[in-house]
């Protein structure tokens, strides 16, 4: 592997299932049937980007509400 780049690997221990489960979820939301073996090699890589992208602009999202919210209770205090 080259310098720099890292595993494909997750950081949080548990959320290989929920990342799964959203991966179904928003391939389902924008109109794509996923495979029913769980095997995505087969599909277009454009299908596949698609819902990369999805998930990338949901986790991004939900990252932001959760930093508004903090900000909020900071300066609550």
């Amino acid at each position: 592997m080259a310098r720099g780049q890292q595993s494909s690997r997750t950081m949080v221990r548990g959320a290989e299932r929920a990342l799964e489960q959203l991966k179904y979820e928003v391939a389902q939301e924008i109109g794509i049937t996923p495979p029913q073996d769980g095997y995505w090699g087969d599909m277009p890589a454009r299908e596949c980007g698609a819902v990369g992208g999805h998930i990338v602009r949901r986790l991004i999202e939900q990252a932001e509400r959760q930093l508004a919210g903090s900000a909020a209770d900071f300066r609550g205090r």
